[in-house]
């Protein structure tokens, strides 16, 4: 990266990347990510030359890629033999770096090599800024902490920034259980769970206990499948020192992880809080027994995802937005390695950062991001808090909302109410116990066509929909889920309650279910009613195709069919709707 020292922008040949920690979890997933770039040249250094070599044995790489033994504290040497144009160090612990925690950054300015690093403690990208000066007189770059927290995470408040003043942001993300951990990562968690962590409350700077405040949220981009409501606890990240500076009105701020199995995450809430209370020892020595027992416990779904919520003002009133992420199977672990990936494909282009050390929190935008995730199964979204008026279908989908075919988005935009008419196939199932719940639930009998009206009405809270198939009629209330089922649509039949996922995929609308529950309590979700259920317009008619099958039962009841939409009943509507 020569352009960067010599002030150049013009495109450039090739780059010799030296990556600590390269055979690591981030520095290797790094690797990998530039593996299809010819002009680049990657040292994977570490301690431990086997491991190097093998990892560089293992891929195809279309990069020029060899195995370097490095220890940090010999750096310097290697800079001078080496010559890289940029260090990456994906080493860490940061938290434990030592009274000589700078020295990468230190050997990198002496020998005017650019240096990127994905720094996730605080105190440390914090303080980069102290060389700042020294590194514009060596012509490099040295950002620190590139990577999800913060560079993403400020990206994403500089677009919500663009509509309000923020006043308060909460944020976090949840890896899939079979992302792996890396031992460093874990040592550097458990190093702060229960210790005094930094950051900024009620415009004031004071200290939360690590992993002893905790929080659920549920990541949901708007269409798309969301995340099951996830237990959130507060992490020391770069986010909660370096963000606030850039917003002035940011009077609180908090970011969590929501690492899964839950009962794991807890176990290490209550070892916090045990610790804070008492003044124990660092927890560290039982980083190894976390790190076993975590990579071990990989069951549920292969999903991940991310999120920041924040609230200020927009014309003297408080509003919120929320950014959402997805990350399905093997691409969420990823992305915290992709803000370098972006960075370094952008100066081969000649796009390179400007020299100083600094957080990196303005390294890259969403746009950047974006372009990334568009090759792979990641997928994000804004959420605006609808109107207090608006159908619970709009409030659960958000933006998502308007992609919907016309016949279906008028099926789903009541404002008192409405009545569709036309005709349905029925099949049951068949066996005693699929007869029996038939039954009970009061679904209609098998028909080849009959005649069916659809007859929807607003509530306080939601909608009552009146289904008659032929003779036979049954009522569900349908409303927009709170707690752990928020951003999901719950329907209820009688004391039964099903939470449904309102996913969009082309021109249909799906219905997932995730979670149920009988008189408030949970049911085991082994026993959760399966089947496709979907709604969509052909031929300028609303259809409906909904399946209703349970394990070790099989299909209890199946309907397809057509309607349009007929003149309602003149009603008074509900006393909160008046107005």
């Amino acid at each position: 990266m020569c352009a960067a020292r010599c002030g150049r922008t013009e495109k450039i040949a090739e780059v010799k990347v030296l990556i600590l920690g390269g055979y690591g979890v981030f520095g290797g997933r790094l690797a990998e990510l530039l593996s299809n770039v010819a002009a680049i040249e990657i040292l994977i250094a570490g301690r431990n030359f086997d491991r190097a070599r093998s990892f560089c044995a293992g891929r195809k790489w279309q990069a020029n890629v060899r195995p370097l033994q490095l220890d940090r504290s010999e750096l310097a040497q290697s800079l001078d033999v080496e010559r890289p144009d940029l260090v990456v160090d994906a080493s860490g612990p940061f938290q434990d770096y030592g009274a000589n925690c700078y020295g990468v950054i230190e050997a990198c300015i002496q020998a005017q090599v650019n240096y990127l690093d994905f720094a996730d403690a605080a105190d440390f990208v914090f303080g980069v800024s102290q060389f700042d000066a020294k590194a514009k007189a060596a012509g490099i770059f040295a950002l620190s902490g590139v990577s999800s927290f913060p560079v993403l995470t400020a990206a994403v408040l500089r677009e919500m920034a663009k509509t309000m003043e923020i006043v308060s942001v909460e944020g976090g993300v949840a890896p899939s259980p079979y992302a792996g951990v890396g031992l460093n990562v874990m040592r550097a968690v458990v190093g702060y769970a229960g210790s005094p962590i930094k950051l900024q409350r009620n415009g004031e700077q004071t200290h939360a206990v690590g992993l002893g405040e905790s929080m659920r949220f549920t990541i949901a981009v708007p269409g798309h499948l969301p995340l099951k409501n996830i237990h959130f606890s507060l992490v020391d990240v770069p986010d909660l020192q370096v963000l606030p500076p850039e917003h002035e009105t940011l009077k609180d701020i908090w970011m969590g992880a929501g690492p899964v199995p839950e009962f794991l995450h807890r176990i290490l809430n209550v070892l916090a809080r045990i610790r804070s209370s008492l003044w124990l020892p660092s927890l560290v020595p039982f980083s190894g027994l976390f790190y076993k027992v975590l990579n071990l416990m990989k069951f549920g779904e292969h999903r991940g995802g991310m999120f920041v919520r924040a609230r200020g003002l927009r014309d003297g009133e408080m509003v919120e937005q929320s950014w959402h992420l997805l990350a399905e199977g093997d691409d969420g672990p990823y992305i915290p390695s992709m803000a370098i990936e972006a960075i370094i494909r952008k100066s081969l282009s000649g796009q390179l950062p400007s020299v100083g050390a600094r957080p990196a929190t303005h390294a890259l935008e969403l746009t950047d991001y974006e372009r990334l995730f568009d090759a792979r199964s990641i997928f994000t979204g804004m959420r605006h808090p609808e109107s207090p008026n608006a159908s619970p279908f709009k409030k659960v989908l958000g933006s998502a909302f308007e992609s919907l075919p016309d016949q279906v988005k008028a099926l789903h935009d009541v404002e008192t109410v409405q009545k569709w008419g036309g005709h349905a196939q029925i099949r049951r199932g068949r066996g005693f116990w699929a007869n029996a719940i038939a039954v009970i639930m009061r679904f209609p009998k098998a028909a080849e066509r009959t005649p069916v009206t659809v007859t929807v009405s607003r509530q306080q809270n939601g909608e009552k929909w009146t289904r008659k198939f032929g003779n036979k009629q049954f009522t569900s209330i349908l409303e927009c889920g709170t707690e752990r089922n928020d951003n999901l649509m719950v329907e209820r039949f009688g004391i039964i309650k099903v939470a449904l996922a309102l996913v969009v995929k082309g021109e249909r609308l799906f219905f997932i279910p995730r979670r149920w529950t009988c008189l408030g309590f949970p049911l085991p979700n082994v026993l959760l009613p399966k089947g496709e259920s979907y709604e969509t317009e052909t031929d300028g008619k609303f259809r409906f195709d909904v399946e209703i099958s349970a394990p070790f039962i099989g299909l209890i009841v199946a309907y397809r069919g057509a309607l349009h939409r007929r003149p309602a009943p003149q009603t008074t509507p509900p006393s909160d709707m008046v107005g």
